[in-house]
């Protein structure tokens, strides 16, 4: 199986070679950490405490082992914690925001990669944030003798569709699996018709409802409202993680109901780094006026000329969306109205007060949007043209709105509690670890 799947592995890198190579050369992509990630070149692990490895996709993921971090301290502060990714954006979120642990690249699902990863790490616990089923990876824990979990786990429809069509070849490597801790019923049970045990699937609720901030007056939110010079009498629309074509629908709408609403700014934080530059031009290029999150340390924020619109706000930074969706009066979640990203995480503004708005295309959010229509907490746009119309009812009914914002805040601060639910399987595993070394 290793051997094969290496095989396989390396016939998708020569025909991905030409794209992967062109993103290298135009953006530098890709490039940063390959070796690393190729070797399974992870931190050589000094001293023989147990180990809690976490491996996280990218920023989102890292961002949610916050409150599981800090638990997992105080409960079991002789273990140490380590956690892996993929992105170079979540790399650096990661050291940033645990800057007292292990933080590395993930190895590649090679067998030399992974094996020679878990051989300098040597976990007692590998657990995967969501959905990250790398065969070789999670057989190289069990040769080790970790123990596997996914965490926070979700399996979407297009997933287990995916996944189901290879589900012979991939049932050894889910029977390795030894805690699955689901969002919700619907993903517990699509890992079970996988073939994980039932006896080794529970529904812990996700922890991204543990980890959200719901205080507007938190001091990094209340120090972006200083530093990008809005004042407390301003409307405020954020659209966040968005994607291609996004911010033209966001520009749209807000050009239309500033002419109401001049008090209203708008605030872009595009989902991928790589982007920053692209929108900071196409919006100079049409015509607005953009001061970048990055400029602010050269100076403050300068006042537009009397009669002009002031500047939009572009957030060209990474790991600040959370902070800023607290400033917005309107947020709009991006990955939503254009097909093929599956939606971005809405509760994050819901959690401030904020009145949400995204589009149709949300499979990776599917419950929470349908709890969240059901309450009238939130509201599903169609196109470009209704997410101009939506905001500006927002903005012309705030009373309306503020009904709806409470309503999704609510909802929020009700989910609270994955993150012991959670820990609690991971103590599971622990003291099942520390029981077999025992004897």
């Amino acid at each position: 199986m290793p051997f094969a799947l290496n095989l396989i592995y390396v016939a998708l890198l020569f025909l991905l070679a030409p794209v992967l190579v062109y993103r290298m050369i135009r953006s530098g992509k890709y490039r940063e950490g390959l070796w690393e990630k190729f070797r399974g070149n992870a931190p050589l692990r000094i001293g023989g405490q147990p180990c809690l490895w976490f491996h996280a996709v990218s920023v989102g993921e890292v961002l949610l082992l916050r409150p599981l971090v800090r638990e997992m301290a105080r409960r079991r502060p002789n273990w140490e914690v380590v956690i892996s990714t993929t992105t170079t954006t979540g790399l650096a979120v990661a050291r940033r925001t645990f800057p007292d642990l292990i933080t590395f690249y993930a190895p590649l699902d090679f067998s030399w990669a992974t094996r020679r990863a878990m051989a300098r790490i040597r976990p007692t616990v590998l657990a995967l944030v969501e959905l990250e089923l790398w065969p070789n990876l999670i057989r190289a824990a069990k040769a080790s003798g970790a123990k596997v979990a996914i965490i926070n786990a979700r399996l979407s429809i297009r997933s287990y569709r995916g996944y189901r069509s290879l589900r012979r070849p991939l049932g050894t490597t889910l029977r390795c699996i030894d805690v699955v801790a689901a969002q919700d019923a619907d993903y517990a049970r699509r890992f079970v018709e996988l073939g994980v045990p039932s006896d080794r699937v529970s529904v812990t609720g996700s922890v991204k409802y543990d980890g959200l901030e719901s205080d507007r007056n938190n001091a990094q939110t209340r120090d972006l409202r200083k530093e990008l010079g809005l004042s407390h009498s301003d409307l405020v629309f954020v659209a966040g993680s968005t994607m291609d074509g996004e911010e033209a629908a966001a520009l749209g709408a807000y050009r239309a109901a500033r002419l109401q609403h001049p008090s209203l700014r708008l605030i872009l934080v595009p989902r991928h780094a790589e982007r920053f530059d692209d929108v900071a031009e196409w919006l100079a290029r049409n015509g607005e006026a953009v001061v970048r999150r990055t400029q602010l340390a050269k100076g403050p924020v300068h006042v537009s000329p009397a009669g002009c619109p002031p500047p939009v706000i572009l957030i060209d930074t990474i790991g600040e969306l959370g902070a800023v969706w607290g400033l917005a009066d309107v947020a709009f979640v991006g990955g939503s109205l254009v097909p093929g990203r599956g939606g971005q995480n809405m509760m994050e503004p819901a959690a401030y007060g904020a009145s949400v708005l995204f589009g149709p295309h949300t499979s990776n959010f599917r419950e929470t949007v349908e709890q969240l229509l059901a309450r009238n907490a939130a509201c599903r746009v169609a196109n470009a043209d209704e997410l101009k119309l939506k905001l500006q009812e927002d903005l012309d009914d705030p009373e309306a709105a503020a009904t709806r914002a409470a309503a999704g805040r609510s909802f929020v601060l009700a989910q609270h509690g994955a993150s012991g639910r959670t820990l609690a399987e991971l103590d599971r595993l622990v003291e099942s670890s520390s029981t077999q070394k025992s004897a």
